[in-house]
């Protein structure tokens, strides 16, 4: 995972980047946005979500049901709690993100549930 350029997270966001932590449901600063622009990864910078994608999935995080590009994002099998999942991981950093479901709207299908926390907005 790059390492560096991290000195400027806090605690929480270290805490969901890099140790694959979750912040509580319906908290997140980002969860209600509406604003048009691009959602980055706070690691690293890279363009992981336009705001044309998210929607309100009612679970408590942001939702998004793609991502900038096939690079953007990498997914992975998570086996913690008891659950299996698809962890999101930033595709440039490694980044912990969130989980992804097979339970989002057309056209994908899927549901990229994310921390706001891992999340920095740049607006259009």
């Amino acid at each position: 995972m790059n390492k560096k350029n991290l000195d400027h997270l806090s605690e929480e966001q270290r805490y969901v980047t890099q140790e694959k932590g979750t912040e509580a449901p319906f908290t997140g600063e980002l969860l209600h946005n509406k604003e048009s622009g691009t959602y980055q990864c706070v690691c690293c910078g890279t363009d992981l979500f336009s705001s044309d994608t998210k929607f309100d999935s009612g679970t408590g995080w942001p939702s998004f049901y793609d991502v900038m590009s096939s690079t953007a994002v990498k997914v992975e099998v998570d086996h913690s709690h008891g659950m299996v999942r698809q962890e999101v991981l930033c595709g440039s950093c490694n980044a912990h993100l969130g989980h992804v479901f097979n339970d989002g709207p057309d056209p994908t299908g899927l549901r990229y549930c994310i921390n706001s926390l891992s999340l920095e907005f740049e607006k259009d």
